[in-house]
């Protein structure tokens, strides 16, 4: 994604705001963001991992090397703030930078030991052990009958998780063993994902299992997943709210993220207060975050799945729709240094959900036809379509990995839960994916209805 710098004299005067690697969900939010606050220039830098020939860039990609670019081509000007939704490489590059620049930014070890899954499992493990699954680390090369030391049926996933990718639930030894097959290019897109991680926790983290390895942990089958948001500002950890994750059924494939949640208020003050704990158990002092966790209705027990050291991007019109203030707006207000402020429930809708559409056979997706986009837009003006139509190498590569691929988003709202599910069961009645006649499109995102 090329860096976007104005020529026009007066820019060159303003303080800059550095977004790295932003995303398709970030230009909901950057847009009326940049135009409340014409006092920054906002500039972003990185590149798309999801179009060729930008993600070749993969091949060569130095994390360090790339944040000291950055320092030398914007050495003579002022920047005011770094800042990244993005997990793979944006929150690590933004906590680099504006280390390297003393701004404020989530401290580089904290964002490390969230990253590391396999290091946050241990400090977990002593910290919140009646919330930690059963777990083991293990090369994605090694012999499994010996280096798998839990009991199966287990969840595997990359130590350095990215996008879901290689994350599976495994009955038995076989299983996984299948699931460890890798062609070469395989092998060599993993490793060139987590290589920049590797690189720069080895510096700063002590941990036996490398970044490139595979944690594996007791399955929790039956439960509920849900995400709770938050943010640390001069070392206090603050809830926003929890978001359901809602899967397609008998899979763990997300099927819709809605907030607020759908659990009762007792049930949902535990899950963030569990969540903080963990979030303050990594030393995390600043930004925002993003905690993903099991609860069992039956049970009551929550374990704790994963903390995500950065903003959920999908999530932050969500929260701008029910509370009235995108997610983006506390980000950029963290990253500038200005004391953090959030209202509650002051949005124009009780409920709002990112609604998932993913295939799980082999059919090829098309854009809906214009005539039905316009309907979208005259009857839902409030809805917001993203299409995610993919070519067969990277179709075919996303189905092996997940077993399933997804090709499109609607992010809408509705009074509460129920007036928002009628509206968005009317929008699939009139939405349709499989029109044979039209030709495929590109892989990159578009973005085709905005409202904010």
């Amino acid at each position: 994604m090329p860096s976007v710098v104005h020529a026009h004299p007066a820019n060159l005067m303003k303080p800059l705001v550095l977004v790295l690697f932003a995303q398709e969900y970030d230009d909901l939010a950057l847009a009326p963001l940049g135009a409340q606050h014409a006092e920054y220039e906002f500039v972003r830098e990185g590149f798309d991992l999801f179009t060729f020939p930008e993600n070749a860039r993969l091949l060569w990609f130095d994390v360090e090397r790339f944040v000291l670019r950055l320092a030398h081509k914007y050495r003579d000007r002022t920047i005011a703030a770094v800042t990244s939704t993005q997990e793979q490489f944006g929150a690590l590059s933004a906590s680099l930078l504006a280390e390297r620049l003393g701004l404020p930014g989530t401290p580089l070890k904290a964002l490390l030991t969230a990253q590391h899954k396999y290091l946050a499992r241990q400090i977990h493990g002593e910290s919140l052990p009646e919330h930690v699954p059963p777990f083991c680390g293990f090369r994605y090369d090694a012999d499994v009958s010996k280096a798998v030391t839990i009991d199966y049926p287990i969840f595997v996933k990359p130590v350095k998780a990215a996008f879901s990718v290689l994350a599976k639930r495994c009955k038995d030894e076989a299983a996984l063993r299948e699931h460890l097959k890798f062609r070469v290019w395989e092998t060599i897109i993993i490793k060139r994902l987590t290589w920049p991680f590797r690189r720069v926790s080895s510096k700063h983290l002590d941990c036996e299992i490398d970044a490139d390895c595979f944690i594996a942990e007791g399955c929790v089958d039956g439960a509920l997943q849900v995400c709770v948001d938050g943010y640390a500002h001069a070392g206090e950890v603050h809830v926003l709210g929890t978001v359901d994750s809602v899967m397609y059924p008998g899979t763990t494939s997300f099927m819709r993220f809605e907030y607020p949640s759908q659990l009762s208020a007792d049930h949902v003050a535990k899950l963030e207060s569990v969540a903080k704990r963990a979030v303050e158990a990594i030393g995390f002092t600043h930004g925002l975050f993003n905690v993903e966790l099991f609860f069992d209705t039956k049970t009551e027990r929550i374990t704790l799945i994963e903390i995500n050291p950065r903003m959920a991007g999908q999530f932050s019109d969500l929260y701008e729709r029910v509370d009235g203030k995108s997610l983006w707006a506390l980000e950029l207000e963290l990253a500038l240094g200005k004391p953090p402020h959030f209202p509650h429930r002051a949005g124009k809708f009780g409920s709002a959900a990112s609604f998932v559409f993913r295939e799980f056979g082999d059919a090829i997706k098309h854009p809906p036809p214009e005539d039905q986009r316009g309907w979208l837009a005259r009857t839902y003006p409030d809805a917001q379509l993203f299409l995610d139509l993919k070519h067969a190498t990277s179709r075919a590569r996303e189905t092996k990995w997940l077993g399933n691929y997804r090709y499109a988003l609607v992010h809408m709202g509705g009074a509460d839960h129920n007036d928002m599910m009628t509206r968005f069961r009317n929008v699939c009645e009139h939405l349709d994916f499989d029109g044979k006649s039209l030709p495929e499109a590109p892989s990159r995102w578009q973005i085709l209805r905005r409202s904010f």
